[in-house]
């Protein structure tokens, strides 16, 4: 007797944020799942931060080598995350996507500011056949509409698009998913408000759903982060009562001793290969070594401190030392080793900023708690806060004095800093979301200034031999350790 029911299985990820490593598994087993299932009946979906340009390779080819390795793993379609969004120009994406990418980009709640419509590269939403009935798919990214208008971009309530798409989509398919890189709160949210939805797949927040979550009739799924899992979902679909009878989904582990594909071990190689060769093209050429400390004041933190409030025109810049790895040798200076030492997708801004607030985040960052602290999220690629470097600014300190009573006295320039004055400050996008020292989210006509990120702030400052000299000049007088 024939099964009345038609079966999918949808095998998803997210935020793999560059790990190479898990993509031969995870082709691997999309493959052994194709084998034992019909390929119309295997969806196969990615929900955004795919590419991290922290790793050569993606750094390296352009994010190339990421879409190749998709193409070769065989997604069916991927939504866009930040790190997509945010880190890329869309011109450049669109090139990219358009010459490499063999599977449809979903961006439901994307708009070109100059058109006024999806992206040409993009698709509103997609309705594909598998398995005899007809899916829609939606795809939704987080609105950092600031970020995003400096792109050319609107990136709209991501709520309110996927109601305006589940009412377009719903009469012309048997099931709504919706591609969620929006984070688990927002999903649970989505599925409690939104009616129509039969399934959530997320990320962004890289959280790990082992079993579906099941809130008002909408299931939500998740795999975690950086390709450790890979979701696995196997629903039953009645076409008599139009609905899922059945749904059961898991998540299932990458480890050392899962199944390889070869050919994606083989494509990934020569990406490695293609990338080291971009990434050996020199920076600057370095007279002297460049000392770095998360601990104390160092003339790699002063120089880029410089370098943030010289491209921010501001009066005094202001960054953690822990955005940066490693001290600088003398000698040439690579991209990639430019790179490994300043990682993070981290941009500079520009706001203004209380002498209060300046003081309390001086404060906070002579203390060991501040500097220890380890950071998630935000961009940051670090292991912890470190200390705040300054430009612009002396900073006359008495170590042995209490917790935020340590700073004497404060100079902007040749004046005293004023408390209750507002200053440009030139510093970093991290900080305006509260991460670090919360003073320094009480900004004011916030500015981004994209698509640079602080790295690239430091080559131009890497070349500039005046602004070398002068980064071993110290800021700070009167501290335990002094600047060597």
């Amino acid at each position: 007797m024939s099964d009345p029911l038609q079966r999918l299985v949808i095998l998803h990820t997210n935020d793999i944020h560059s790990h190479f490593e898990q993509m031969p598994k995870i082709s691997a087993y999309f493959d052994r799942v194709r084998r034992h299932w019909q390929p119309h009946q295997v969806l196969t979906l990615d929900i955004g931060d795919h590419m991290d340009r922290m790793f050569p390779e993606t750094e390296g080819t352009n994010a190339i080598a990421n879409l190749e390795i998709m193409n070769a793993t065989g997604y069916d379609a991927m939504v866009l995350g930040n790190n997509e969004g945010l880190t890329f120009t869309p011109d450049w994406l669109r090139s990219v996507v358009l010459e490499h990418a063999k599977f449809p980009i979903i961006g439901s709640n994307i708009t070109d500011m100059k058109t006024n419509e999806t992206p040409d590269w993009m698709l509103p939403s997609l309705i594909l056949k598998k398995s005899g009935f007809r899916i829609g798919l939606i795809g939704v990214t987080a609105a950092y509409q600031d970020y995003y208008q400096l792109l050319g971009w609107y990136v709209t309530d991501p709520m309110k698009a996927v109601s305006a798409h589940v009412r377009q989509l719903r009469p012309h398919v048997d099931i709504v998913i919706v591609m969620s890189h929006l984070g688990l709160r927002t999903d649970q949210r989505m599925a409690e408000e939104l009616e129509g939805i039969d399934l959530i797949l997320g990320g962004h927040t890289h959280h790990l759903l082992e079993e579906p979550l099941l809130l008002s009739g909408t299931y939500i799924c998740a795999a975690g982060k950086f390709g450790q899992y890979a979701g696995h979902i196997e629903l039953a679909y009645d076409p008599a009562q139009r609905r899922i009878a059945e749904l059961n989904g898991r998540v299932v582990p990458m480890t050392a001793e899962s199944e390889e594909d070869s050919s994606v071990t083989t494509l990934l190689e020569h990406y490695r290969i293609a990338s080291t060769a971009a990434l050996a093209a020199e920076v600057a050429q370095l007279r002297q070594p460049l000392r770095l400390d998360w601990y104390g004041e160092s003339p790699l933190g002063n120089l880029l401190a410089a370098g943030i409030r010289r491209w921010t025109s501001a009066e005094i810049g202001l960054v953690n030392s822990g955005q940066l790895l490693q001290g600088l040798k003398e000698g040439g200076l690579t991209r990639g080793r430019l790179l490994e030492i300043c990682p993070g997708p981290i941009n500079p801004c520009r706001m203004e900023l209380s002498g209060a607030d300046i003081r309390q985040a001086l404060e906070e960052s002579l203390l060991d708690e501040f500097m220890e602290k380890p950071i998630r999220g935000f961009g940051f690629r670090g292991e912890v806060l470190g200390v705040l470097c300054v430009d612009g600014m002396t900073v006359h300190v008495d170590a042995t004095r209490p917790p935020y009573e340590r700073i004497l006295a404060v100079h902007v320039g040749e004046e005293p800093l004023e408390s209750e004055r507002s200053y440009i400050v030139g510093t970093i996008d991290m900080f305006t979301f509260g991460s670090g020292y919360l003073s320094l989210s009480r900004g004011k006509q916030i500015v981004y200034m994209l698509p640079e990120f602080i790295r690239d702030v430091l080559a131009d400052q890497l070349q500039d031999e005046a602004a070398i000299v002068s980064a071993h000049n110290s800021r700070f007088t009167g501290v335990v350790r002094p600047l060597m």
